[in-house]
């Protein structure tokens, strides 16, 4: 994955890696730090962490798994999402915000020629249909579906624009026979049936990230979008 990322650099551009384990509050902000010192300033973060597999039904739930689902897909990316945004408040000069009770609001720094920085979150189709045996992974993602227009607004008061994107079934390599760790039984004939006669490639959900960080895409703010190739229909 380092040397695709590598290959695909612009010119001067920099990269680094820095490893974490999302499920622990304690490596949030060591890592926005470390993504902050590469360039001196972080303006976009894609929260594209997820923990999929080890899930089950409804019959054998268990709190284990529904913890470690919600610390790894949902609460990570609000976490990550509340530290690049006190960090962009207190760039822009405001005082660390109180707790607000509902309904507060906290001082709005803006308005803003341009957007601050960018946010996007990873959700799944679990609001187009059932995901069986998925109910750990379904609820984390849904969760982040759901906050997603309530976090936007908040985050429009220091400037970050926030959207949620649904990338629908996308071949990272489990759907590959030399890759998979699962059963491939029936696929070949399930993704003859899709409409375009493939799953998604990793480039189809990167090229829309990609616009809605740019100056083109910052009109849209706050929204579940879904780029799946027509599979949720």
């Amino acid at each position: 994955m380092r040397d695709g990322v590598a290959d695909a650099l612009a010119p001067d551009a920099a990269m680094s890696d820095h490893h974490a384990d999302l499920r622990d509050p304690s490596t949030i902000d060591p890592l926005l730090d470390a993504a902050s010192a590469l360039t001196g300033r972080l303006d976009i973060l894609v929260c594209n962490q997820a923990l999929t597999g080890g899930d089950g039904s409804i019959f054998d739930m268990t709190p284990e798994r529904l913890d470690a689902h919600w610390q790894t897909n949902a609460r990570a990316s609000l976490l990550l999402t509340a530290g690049l945004a006190r960090r962009r408040r207190s760039e822009l000069g405001g005082a660390e915000a109180d707790v607000a009770r509902p309904g507060d609001r906290v001082a709005d720094l803006g308005p803003f020629e341009a957007p601050t920085g960018h946010v996007i979150w990873m959700t799944s189709g679990q609001g187009h249909g059932a995901m069986v045996g998925e109910i750990g992974y379904a609820t984390s993602k849904a969760a982040l579906a759901g906050i997603t227009r309530s976090v936007a607004r908040e985050l429009l008061d220091v400037g970050i624009v926030l959207n949620t994107v649904n990338p629908g079934p996308v071949n990272t390599g489990y759907l590959d026979p030399d890759t998979t760790d699962r059963d491939l039984s029936g696929v070949a004939e399930w993704i003859s049936a899709q409409p375009f006669g493939r799953v998604g490639r990793p480039s189809d959900p990167a090229s829309l990230i990609g616009w809605l960080c740019t100056p083109d895409g910052s009109w849209v703010v706050g929204q579940v979008l879904t780029s799946d190739g027509g599979f949720s229909l």
